[in-house]
């Protein structure tokens, strides 16, 4: 997902501000929980078709939808955001009767839904959908117009869901088994690049073009995405862990040569993430970078660019040490997303810390690979000055509501002091690429990766996650002289909280185990000659006798 510091702090911190006291809707919940009628199927496929029309700045079209009966239920959740409106919903060539509940329409199926039996349904719509206000931040549609005034349109959804442009079970925890069809009709003249390869290019008598992508593995709903445009394209191939990977790009005519330099980048970001990760996640269905008309975004398989072609953020370093200058943030960001958001991928939003934090550290990792430990250290600490400790990183479950924009730098300051703890690189990312293998393709909740990698480092973190995740607290490393020993302890913490801590004293290694309880460092006589190893994210306090 979009990186939210420094350039739009402003803008997070006043929707910080008001979600935190927010009051949460009969339509949060329909958007939010996994309601009796979305959990009695299982999606499958998705066969969509969409029409885009710039001048009018709206879309019309079906979609197919594949499903599994679980259990016996006669009432299916489909959810299209307003102002955009379903014409009519047919099973076996039957149209059904339905009521709208705002974003959620309700179809009453007459057809006996027998459990263990795959079904479909098509839903038809059409409407003038949302426009994006600050995409991807805020999103909808784009419709926007390159600098020769062709039109250049791009739909981004993630948070505000992809009901907003067309019809689905818009909750996170279902995904389609069997992948998808996206079958976009561009206005005459201009290409769509979506998710997937591209299978086939159907001519119509009017001169326009429907184009045909198939996504054969699992898909989140906010990253299907349609980019319209007059896009040029080439390619290149990528060998690696799993065989040839195709790389696919698509620009505007004029960025053209620029994008052959820049998009290089790409290959150096699969050789460095493969190593940390593992293999891509999505071999069958390529790696694409496709130029929008905004920053960027992590749709799968069909990454989105709009970083004009330079290094940094926009040319600036988040991280204020040089190394973010290094390479181009959306490159390396958003595709960091293929294993954390579109391999592994939340259930629930609350837990999107799980895309971001991960995610960031990515970029931790890159500079780590190409630059040295010692310069993705000083990355890492870097970026930790955009924490704003607003409130926890985890949001509320069941009502569609993200935690704090810290789920970035905190979250990765959280990933980067478990390695630490490990204090063994190669079994770190042992831990990163048996994760991408244990929950490859699938929906997980905090829960589980809090007790995957419990398990598996033998470290106790069951607090130290709950004072990182779900406080603001930091917690504080107080040193005091007793008489001729030095005594220490952890303060401003969640009860239980204790993890291994590595000092330099007089420069030299120890590691101390603080609790809550005051401890005696032994053969230490001066409180000034104590260092916190600063890949720690703690305070350090002297208490005064």
């Amino acid at each position: 997902m979009k990186y939210l510091f420094p350039l739009f702090v402003s803008f997070f911190l006043i929707y910080s501000v008001q979600s935190q006291n927010q009051v949460f809707t009969h339509q949060d919940s329909l958007r939010g929980s996994i309601t009796a009628e979305r959990a009695w199927w299982d999606l499958l496929h998705y066969d969509l078709e969409v029409k885009f029309d710039p001048d009018q700045k709206s879309i019309s079209g079906k979609n197919t939808i594949t499903y599994k009966i679980l259990k016996s239920y006669q009432i299916m959740q489909i959810d299209l955001q307003e102002p955009l409106q379903i014409d009519k919903v047919s099973q076996d060539g039957k149209e059904l009767k339905f009521r709208r509940d705002g974003n959620a329409f309700f179809i009453s199926l007459t057809k006996k839904q027998n459990p263990k039996k795959i079904d479909k349904i098509t839903v038809f719509y059409h409407g003038k959908p949302r426009e994006a206000v600050k995409a991807p931040w805020d999103g909808g549609i784009s419709w926007k117009k390159d600098k020769n005034g062709k039109p250049f349109v791009a739909t981004s959804c993630q948070g505000i869901g992809s009901s907003i442009w067309w019809p689905c079970k818009d909750h996170m925890y279902d995904e389609p088994d069997l992948g998808m069809e996206i079958n976009i009709i561009p206005p005459k003249g201009l290409m769509d690049v979506s998710n997937g390869k591209l299978k086939s290019v159907t001519n119509h008598k009017n001169g326009t073009k429907t184009y045909h992508w198939t996504v054969k593995n699992p898909i989140n709903n906010y990253g299907v995405n349609a980019n319209i445009g007059e896009y040029n394209h080439f390619s290149d191939i990528y060998k690696g862990e799993k065989g040839d990977l195709e790389c696919n790009y698509y620009v505007l005519p004029y960025n053209l040569e620029k994008a052959k330099i820049q998009f290089k980048q790409v290959h150096k970001m699969l050789q460095a993430f493969e190593y940390w990760f593992g293999p891509y996640p999505f071999y069958k269905d390529g790696y694409k970078l496709v130029e929008v008309p905004y920053l960027g975004m992590e749709h799968q398989s069909s990454i989105t660019y709009g970083n004009k072609f330079e290094n940094g953020y926009l040319g600036k370093d988040l991280s204020h040490t040089g190394w973010g200058l290094k390479f181009d943030f959306i490159i390396i960001h958003e595709s960091g997303h293929e294993w954390f958001a579109n391999n592994i991928t939340y259930k629930d939003i609350a837990d999107m810390w799980i895309h971001e934090g991960f995610t960031t550290y990515s970029e931790v990792l890159y500079v780590d690979y190409y630059f040295g430990k010692e310069a993705g250290n000083a990355y890492a600490i870097g970026i930790r000055k955009n924490i704003k400790n607003d409130k926890p990183i985890i949001g509320k479950y069941n009502v569609n509501n993200s935690g704090s924009g810290d789920m970035y730098p905190k979250g990765a300051a959280v990933v980067h002091m478990i390695r630490q703890m490990m204090n063994n690189d190669e079994k770190f990312r042992q831990l990163l690429r048996n994760m991408n293998k244990e929950f490859y393709h699938q929906t997980v909740t905090t829960d589980q990766i809090e007790n995957y990698i419990i398990k598996n480092t033998g470290l106790r973190l069951e607090a130290f996650f709950d004072q990182y995740l779900r406080t603001t607290r930091i917690p504080v490393l107080e040193f005091k002289k007793t008489g001729s020993v030095v005594e220490y302890r952890f303060n401003n913490i969640v009860n239980g909280f204790t993890i291994p801590v590595k000092l330099y004293v007089d420069g030299s290694e120890i590691w101390i185990n603080p609790d809550k309880n005051w401890q005696f460092l032994d053969g230490v006589l001066k409180v000034p000659s104590i260092t916190i190893d600063p890949n720690y994210y703690l305070e350090k306090s002297v208490k005064k006798e």
